[in-house]
């Protein structure tokens, strides 16, 4: 037998969730084949079998914490499916052309030595536990069959060789039998009053560490935030000459983000104080400039960097941005993708955001919020006020190392490129 450990994820990395196995007891891996899907702090990863076999025995369940190097799985011998001897026997699909291995377990030896001599051995399980210890099911779906008090063997499997999963025992409903057994638990439990219906979920790793790092980040940094607001009119008129022909050229879209990109790139050459952080009693001021995004998914907020943003033009920021953007949204970002940022900028108007204090993306001391532009009257001069189309823009910063003074400095060095962008291409 083989066994299947947590390898190792990265430096920072000690432990992740099984998010979802991809295998089930029984069926017969290659090597090479993806196995489980592992949810860590920062990425899903999905895990591959280095041995080629019959998965044997599933040693964690969906949900459960995992530490590096721990054993997660079993895999036989290729054709059998060796199972540990005080569990019941369970009915194993074997490849064609391989006859299945039956195991006697010590249940069974009772059984038989009860016949032989007439005496009654210790009581054992009943028949319908028997039943439902046959029937075969991933570790999550047993999990969830025993949460809501449904029997495995009444559950309909829509896997063609048998087995029952997660999404099974989910969708099934015992209503017609539920005089019969034990109430399903109720989605909804009451509140501390005993009169208010609340709904209790687990928090997902990565949501955990989102809020112990955005915790963290505000007890050990003196953060502030200091606004602005920048006239989008030449930005969106320069754009709207030069998208078409941009997109057909580069094969991407022309967006708002890297207009902000490259000017947040020049101020931070302007305040090399707000590209640094604090080490021990040190700074370190970051030469590079790895620009971090920030992007929305359904598990939470992740932050993917751009490497190298100050040595690319505008359809490659766009590029990169787009690629980033759809691997976050497929859950396909690794590791190297989150880590080593320099600086941040969130966009919060994608949502309508008017007005907000980005929170600091740890250890960097920076981070620049975008917010939704809105058409507001604005003094030309003395005389003249027009209506232009108007973003606040917001810099949130570590106190500790960046004086206002190279806050505010940043921020109207982004104002004045937006809102001169052909400066910005002739930059690039």
């Amino acid at each position: 037998m083989a066994e299947v450990k947590v390898p190792e994820l990265a430096e920072s990395i000690s432990e992740g969730t099984i998010a979802q196995w991809l295998k089930q007891p029984g069926e017969f891996v290659k090597k090479g084949d993806y196995i489980v899907e592992l949810e860590t702090d920062k990425v899903n990863v999905e895990i591959i079998s280095d041995y080629e076999g019959v998965i044997a025995e599933l040693k964690a369940e969906e949900g459960d914490t995992v530490r590096v190097g721990e054993t997660i799985a079993v895999i036989g011998e290729q054709g059998t499916a060796q199972i540990d001897t005080g569990r019941e026997a369970e009915s194993v699909d074997e490849p064609e052309g391989k006859a299945p291995v039956t195991v006697t377990n010590n249940s069974q030896k009772e059984s038989q030595r009860e016949e032989a001599s007439g005496v009654p051995a210790e009581a054992g399980p009943s028949a319908s536990e028997k039943s439902e210890e046959r029937v075969i099911a991933s570790p999550a779906a047993r999990k969830l069959a025993r949460e809501k008090g449904i029997s495995l063997s009444e559950v309909p499997a829509v896997d063609p060789l048998g087995r029952v999963r997660k999404q099974d025992v989910a969708a099934f409903d015992p209503a017609p039998k539920q005089a019969k057994t034990e109430p399903a638990k109720p989605a909804a439990v009451p509140a501390a009053d005993g009169s208010k219906p609340v709904e209790r979920i687990k928090m997902s790793r990565r949501r955990q560490t989102i809020a112990n790092r955005l915790v963290e980040v505000q007890q050990t940094a003196a953060m502030l935030t200091t606004f602005n607001e920048v006239d989008m009119t030449n930005v969106m008129n320069l754009r709207k000459k030069w998208k078409d022909r941009f997109q057909k050229e580069n094969d991407v879209r022309l967006g708002f983000m890297s207009f902000f990109t490259k000017a947040v790139v020049a101020a931070l050459k302007k305040s090399p104080y707000l590209n640094a952080e604090i080490q021990g009693n040190e700074l370190l001021l970051k030469k590079y400039y790895d620009i971090g995004v920030a992007v929305s998914t359904n598990d939470g907020l992740v932050v993917p960097v751009i490497r190298d943003a100050d040595r690319k033009n505008f359809a490659e920021l766009e590029g990169s941005l787009a690629e980033l953007a759809e691997k976050a949204r497929i859950n396909k970002l690794t590791l190297g993708d989150l880590q080593g940022g320099t600086f941040t900028i969130t966009n919060g108007g994608v949502f309508g955001s008017l007005m907000s204090t980005p929170i600091l993306n740890g250890p960097q001391v920076g981070i620049l919020g975008m917010h939704t532009i809105q058409t507001r009257p604005v003094a030309i001069d003395a005389e003249r006020m027009e209506n232009r189309p108007m973003m606040y823009i917001a810099l949130s910063y570590d106190h500790r190392i960046v004086d206002g003074k190279e806050a505010v400095t940043f921020l109207k060095t982004v104002k004045q490129l937006i809102e001169d962008p052909e400066s910005l291409l002739l930059g690039s």
